[in-house]
């Protein structure tokens, strides 16, 4: 079995946890998300804690009781204490402005960037190279930081570019001649 569906999930106070036969409803201070769920996985509810495990010996269903699991996890986190992701945009003239649930970026092209926000993700711009996401889906807020960075990835001569702000680009030498 996964080592990672051995483990259950607690559930905090204020979360609760509605489980159908092919769904998993998870609701919270911060909104309600719901999750598809494969026959292959058995989830036990006791009191405060959710269990997963394999309905079947095959490996995968061992492998998706561990992936439910962790979504199950990333649910619980995202209504109850959500989830945030920085990008920083290096670059002389690279900025960012939030109107509205839109981000308007000024990245260097010869036009402005406008993106649209979807629901349930909002956005801050503490200073104008900084973008805060946040979101109570980890999956939304992730894909949503990998569609601005797509704009204009960092390159790795100068290092300009937007990038996530725990992220490291190793600058190349320039070449010689």
């Amino acid at each position: 079995m996964s080592r990672i569906a051995k483990n259950p999930v607690v559930i905090p106070e204020k979360v609760e946890i509605n489980l159908a036969i092919d769904a998993i409803t998870v609701k919270g201070p911060l909104g309600e998300l719901k999750q598809e769920l494969t026959g292959d996985v058995e989830i036990k509810k006791e009191d405060t804690t959710l269990t997963f495990e394999a309905k079947r010996s095959t490996k995968f269903s061992k492998a998706m009781s561990g992936t439910i699991r962790s979504l199950v996890q990333n649910m619980v986190t995202g209504v109850s204490e959500g989830f945030e992701r920085k990008l920083t945009l290096i670059g002389v003239g690279y900025k960012a402005a939030v109107q509205g649930n839109k981000i308007n970026l000024e990245l260097g092209f010869s036009h402005p960037v406008n993106h649209q926000l979807p629901d349930g993700v909002t956005a801050q711009t503490p200073s104008p190279t900084e973008i805060v996401l946040k979101s109570s889906s980890k999956q939304m807020i992730g894909q949503v930081a990998a569609e601005i960075r797509a704009y204009r990835p960092p390159e790795p001569y100068k290092g300009k570019g937007v990038r996530y702000s725990d992220e490291h680009v190793v600058i190349k030498e320039a070449k010689k001649t």
